[in-house]
């Protein structure tokens, strides 16, 4: 049985969809300063959550090993301008 929602829940889940890959990106730059900071078994997480995000921007699966093996958080940064910059 399908679930209701109501008209302002709709409106809620509609804006998050509409909005979703600006609130990746944004979660993808944060992702990018903690890692900045983070050193081992963190720095290690940290990638993790990173390459879970590169993914989901559609990514191809050759660039974010490149990025990952580089250990590189400018690499990230830069991925992140380009794909806001794609959004523009």
């Amino acid at each position: 049985m399908p679930q209701q929602y109501s008209k302002h829940q709709q409106n809620i889940i509609k804006r998050y969809y509409d909005n979703r890959e600006s609130i990746g990106l944004q979660r993808l730059s944060e992702l990018v300063t903690e890692l900045y900071l983070a050193e081992g078994k963190k720095r290690e997480k940290q990638w993790e959550m990173i390459i879970k995000a590169l993914e989901k921007c559609g990514l191809k699966p050759d660039r974010i090993a490149h990025i990952r093996k580089s250990d590189d958080p400018q690499m990230v940064a830069k991925v992140v301008e380009e794909l806001m910059a794609k959004g523009e």
